[in-house]
């Protein structure tokens, strides 16, 4: 699934700051601070995902001020979930004052006259247009001004970011149940309830399983990744991460899986030349011998094996499951019940 937008990067810098200015006219007026260098770069895109639109925005510091001009030339009256994983923005309205921290989303409305004011940040944004979230219409009105500071409203943050790294790789068709799928998450996390929890499940699961997963990552040549610190980094109980991993076989199963596959892809690296049981003891196999009889029964070929196809100059090997395995579900798989 393609994006559009602008980058300043291909203009001349003195006229870039200008033209980011312009590009967001008629909705908001963009003010840049003065300072002595001319370039301004930056970076838009959007997604439009039928009645919702995913924006990520990488720019320096700025004001953005929308008026009640600006509201009667562009009539736009949507809700707005901002997320920045850096930077903060400090947001005025008629009746509110918010001063939001990175890392946290905010509500918001098009719909209000607003001044905001953001330091260099990369930020991801929700436009919600009202006759499609009318179910949860009272609920974002409510939130309007407010940050989204539960566990469901960080939820919701993760799966934006979730969102920003599939979006490039789905298909037509899995792009045309995505706004079903983001109606879900977005009714789960800002207006929570035994049914649209129910309903947003697969989404829901998935996030969850993405953060467990980078977390993972982080840590996968660690000896102490287990439970305890799991739980610690990604925030949740130990039940909890138990529902989120038992799809995969187990905590520790899913960390051994992740541990051979990093193993699979070192090996596959013509230009890494460590020594097969350097790679084992670094990802926290006991020796060698456990390693290698490990790997050949999760994907049918020996370490060496795996090293001396790649080395011949043949495609990498595909890392082949053993029947009955279980495999992770992709974002894909999870659009498919919506």
């Amino acid at each position: 699934m393609d994006s559009h937008g602008f980058a300043t990067r291909l203009l001349e810098a003195r006229s870039q700051k200008d033209a980011w200015a312009d590009w967001f006219q008629p909705v908001f007026d963009v003010l840049a601070p003065d300072t002595r260098e001319p370039g301004f770069a930056a970076e838009y895109s959007v997604w439009n995902l039928g009645d919702v639109s995913l924006t990520c925005a990488s720019a320096p510091a700025t004001r953005t001020v929308r008026t009640s001009s600006h509201i009667r030339r562009s009539p736009i009256d949507h809700w707005v979930i901002s997320y920045s994983g850096s930077g903060s923005t400090a947001v005025s309205t008629s009746n509110v004052e918010l001063d939001a921290k990175a890392g946290v989303p905010f509500v918001w409305s098009l719909g209000q006259v607003s001044d905001s004011r953001r330091t260099a940040s990369h930020r991801l944004q929700l436009y919600l247009p009202r006759d499609s979230f009318s179910a949860v219409g009272g609920s974002l009105d409510l939130a309007i001004g407010s940050m989204l500071d539960t566990g469901p409203g960080l939820l919701l943050a993760e799966y934006m970011l979730l969102l920003e790294r599939n979006l490039p790789k789905l298909t037509t068709d899995d792009a045309a149940r995505l706004p079903n799928a983001v109606r879900a998450m977005v009714a789960a996390c800002v207006a929570p309830s035994a049914d649209r929890s129910a309903w947003a499940l697969p989404q829901i699961r998935l996030t969850l399983l993405e953060k467990v997963r980078q977390a993972v990552s982080k840590s996968l040549r660690s000896p102490s990744l287990g439970p305890d610190q799991l739980c610690r980094q990604t925030a949740m109980s130990r039940s909890q991460l138990y529902r989120v991993l038992e799809s995969e076989g187990g905590v520790a199963s899913y960390i051994q899986r992740r541990r051979l596959s990093e193993g699979f892809s070192m090996l596959c690296d013509t230009s890494n030349a460590q020594p097969i049981g350097e790679i084992a003891t670094g990802l926290c196999f006991a020796d060698q011998s456990s390693f290698s009889r490990i790997f050949k029964r999760e994907f049918g070929m020996t370490p060496t094996d795996v090293r001396a196809s790649a080395h011949s100059g043949l495609p990498p090997p595909k890392q082949r499951q053993k029947p009955g395995s279980q495999r992770s579900r992709m974002f894909s798989d999870c659009l498919q019940s919506f």
